[in-house]
């Protein structure tokens, strides 16, 4: 599934070739994904201007302003979701799913197995949306540091990197990137959230800021289906130090990666280096 840094990638990628344009109209060819599209969606964005689009953990929000009013399209990608600028006179496949018009090219969402959104949310602020509302800090924000880390993980006992993997808590980071975030930092994935103190929370805030800006730099993590907005493929995975490297030799001491399952995820982690 993408994470932040993907989703990150794909809004970047798109920003360029989207921002100014107006919709001359949107079409929806399958009503239902994760949940039901708006039957109205194509009256509700017909003649509007996408101005921005921003991201709230793994959704794109897509600011879309009429002459009046204001509102926003908010996608996520699911786990084999992706979004496409193509030329206007190319035939949809068989997985394209929904495409937002413009004058001269059009928007494509493409999801296989139909776990994405589409939806939308009238009004200036999207937080407000249910999808949106119980979603956690930004992990890249000037707020999420060290402090803020160590005072939310005092009343959580559970392990570690299950804690940076719920939204709730923290948002957008996902398997890879708290495997490899908890390796920089000399943390077991197996250490109870509240038995780690001030210092290596202020040690492991930061290596997951470097981790996921790391990711965006390489374009993110290419597994199994997720691809850029133009085709290409993210690269990070290369670099990865201990996720999907059970059985090798850990890159800092030589000693061995070992997998295990939390939270039914695999985690891969270096005994010798964490603890």
């Amino acid at each position: 599934m993408p994470e932040l840094p993907e989703v990150e990638v794909c809004r970047r990628g798109l920003l360029p070739g989207v921002a100014g344009r107006r919709i001359s109209r949107a079409l929806v060819r399958f009503p239902r994904l994760r949940e039901a599209i708006p039957e109205n969606l194509g009256e509700l964005l017909a003649g509007r201007t996408v101005v921005d689009i921003a991201r709230r953990g793994k959704y794109l929000l897509f600011d879309c302003r009429g002459e009046a009013d204001r509102g926003w399209l908010i996608v996520h990608l699911g786990m084999t979701g992706n979004l496409r600028l193509v030329a206007g006179d190319r035939p949809p496949g068989r997985h394209d799913h929904v495409d937002l018009v413009f004058d001269d090219g059009v928007l494509r969402f493409s999801d296989p197995r139909r776990f994405g959104v589409v939806t939308w949310h009238p009004g200036a602020d999207p937080g407000c949306h249910p999808l949106l509302a119980g979603q956690g800090i930004e992990p890249l924000s000037a707020a999420f540091d060290g402090a803020w880390l160590y005072a939310a993980t005092r009343r959580r006992s559970g392990p570690i990197k299950t804690v940076l993997m719920d939204a709730h808590t923290v948002v957008g980071v996902g398997n890879i990137y708290a495997a490899e975030s908890l390796f920089r930092a000399g943390i077991s994935p197996l250490r109870a959230a509240c038995r780690i103190g001030r210092e290596r929370c202020d040690r492991l805030a930061a290596a997951i800021k470097a981790t996921l800006a790391d990711a965006i730099a390489a374009g993110g993590s290419s597994i199994r289906d997720y691809v850029h907005s133009d085709g290409s493929s993210g690269y990070f995975q290369i670099a990865c130090a201990v996720y999907d490297r059970a059985g090798q030799a850990c890159r800092r001491c030589r000693g061995t990666i070992r997998q295990i399952r939390q939270a039914g995820r695999s985690t891969y982690y270096c005994p010798a280096c964490q603890h």
